[in-house]
């Protein structure tokens, strides 16, 4: 007979939000179990932020030696020893791991169970030899790649992101199916390490982001030498000698280009398929567990965190879904999870990074905007660090409400802070131009480009009579 648990509250999947969801629940002294059937820590720590951002760094190493010599340093091509960049990943990620280990989350006073788990009815789970009788559940289980219904795509080798980050030689030629965040990121960290790279995107890439930011950074990628294939609807994929071949359409016409790896990139799938949904009486779709705002399904004993709610495919979303769950679960609070002021990045070379509406969204819901911009080139930091590509972008109502605003540029993933909190906290744009920012640093450009929504004060007429009527006065 299976060992009867009775925990206060019972996590499912051991990832960003379900160990958030456990530490902070246990953190209260309440009894909290978290099962997890593959490696702690889940797709962020061990396939999907940590490796590719670790991939990335070592990238973007390799790509300042080369561009060296705009600061006076002469180097030449470095060499890359791709064994040793799959090891630097790998360290990356075991240097995190105890973080989000079976151990440390045994010492904060979580049970942990590694084995799958499965409703057996809406009060019960069953895990390895135990059965779990929870007062509330939390499904976090997270998602998968996404494989798409490609003919002839079995026929084919292909890298996913839970198989890319074991590679330990370069890719001559490389097809990524996909132009979103991570096969754009990806893209470029293999361009950057020796590949030859093509993106084909059936749509438009970074398709959320705002048009005039994702433009510019299309074409730096593109000045790279990446080539980004956009609308193109993929008709079969097929071997090609030794090689891939992808078959698209573009406009009515076919096209076709051959690669010697692909790796896929197109989306991802909610993990729930071993979970028996269905005994526990919990609604869901391919999109992912169908929730309320308070973040619980439809067995009012349970709820669902994260990527597997199909809401927002993001870490940090999910580690705030945790947050939304605790207050709701624990202390009643009435909490809701609000996502239009949550930011995204995407983090190539320039970085992308947004929060709140784009252009295109604020123009469709309010009409008449103000657009305020600020470069990077006018940023003195900028100037000394030869990143002076880019710029920040704000768009605010005519009456100066802040509705979103997007970053293309260097650390524009730290630099969206200061809009993320002055949208979550209602503060106006005259508070934003007013903060002193230490110079010289890029942060002065969020400042700036705040500004630029009270320059056309300067130029009232009215304002103008005041001061030349002052000026009279001794």
């Amino acid at each position: 007979m299976p060992q009867l648990l009775t925990p206060d509250i019972c996590v499912i999947g051991a990832g960003s939000g379900g160990l958030s969801a456990a530490a902070i629940a246990a953190a209260f002294g309440v009894s909290v179990v978290l099962i997890e059937r593959g490696p702690m820590g889940g797709e962020c720590l061990n396939t999907g932020c940590v490796p590719s951002k670790a991939l990335l760094a070592a990238a973007k190493r390799a790509h300042q030696i080369r561009d060296a010599e705009k600061f006076g340093i002469r180097v030449g091509n470095p060499g890359i020893d791709h064994k040793a960049v799959a090891e630097h990943v790998a360290g990356v990620v075991a240097a995190i791991a105890p973080n989000d280990s079976v151990e440390r989350f045994n010492g904060l006073g979580v049970d942990v169970i590694k084995a799958s788990a499965r409703f057996v009815d809406p009060d019960t789970v069953e895990a390895g030899d135990y059965q779990i009788k929870a007062r509330r559940f939390v499904i976090a289980t997270g998602s998968a790649p996404l494989i798409p219904p490609i003919p002839v795509l079995d026929r084919v080798p292909f890298f996913t992101n839970e198989t890319i980050f074991q590679n330990t030689y370069r890719l001559p030629q490389l097809i990524i199916l996909g132009g979103g965040p991570a096969g754009l990121e990806l893209a470029q960290a293999h361009k950057r390490l020796g590949s030859e790279v093509t993106v084909v995107e059936a749509g438009k890439a970074l398709s959320r982001d705002d048009d005039e930011l994702r433009q510019y950074l299309l074409n730096r990628l593109r000045d790279e030498g990446i080539r980004v294939q956009e609308n193109a609807r993929v008709e079969r994929i097929e071997p090609f000698g030794n090689n891939i071949r992808v078959v698209f359409a573009n406009l009515g016409r076919t096209y076709s280009i051959e690669g010697t790896h692909l790796l896929l990139a197109v989306g991802r799938a909610p993990v729930v398929a071993d979970l028996n949904l269905e005994a526990a009486g919990i609604d869901y779709s391919e999109r992912g567990i169908q929730v309320t705002s308070g973040l619980r399904t439809s067995n009012k004993r349970v709820y669902a965190i994260g990527d597997v709610t199909g809401e927002v495919n993001l870490t940090h979303a999910a580690n705030y879904h945790a947050s939304i769950v605790i207050k709701n679960a624990l202390f009643r609070l009435p909490a809701k999870a609000d996502h239009s002021t949550i930011p995204w990045v995407t983090f190539t070379d320039p970085e992308v990074a947004h929060v709140g509406l784009t252009e295109d969204a604020a123009r469709a819901r309010y009409g008449k905007l103000a657009i305020l911009r600020w470069p990077y080139a006018e940023n003195d930091r900028a100037q000394a660090e030869r990143e002076t590509g880019g710029f920040v972008k704000v768009i605010a109502s005519r009456r100066g409400k802040i509705l979103g605003a997007g970053i293309v540029g260097a650390q524009a993933g730290e630099l969206i802070q200061m809009w993320s909190l002055a949208m979550q906290k209602g503060i106006s744009l005259k508070v934003m131009q007013s903060i002193v920012s230490p110079y010289p640093t890029l942060s002065e450009m969020n400042k700036r480009a705040a500004l630029n929504y009270f320059a056309p004060s300067a130029q009232n007429p009215f304002l103008r009579r005041i001061i030349a009527l002052l000026a009279k006065f001794r």
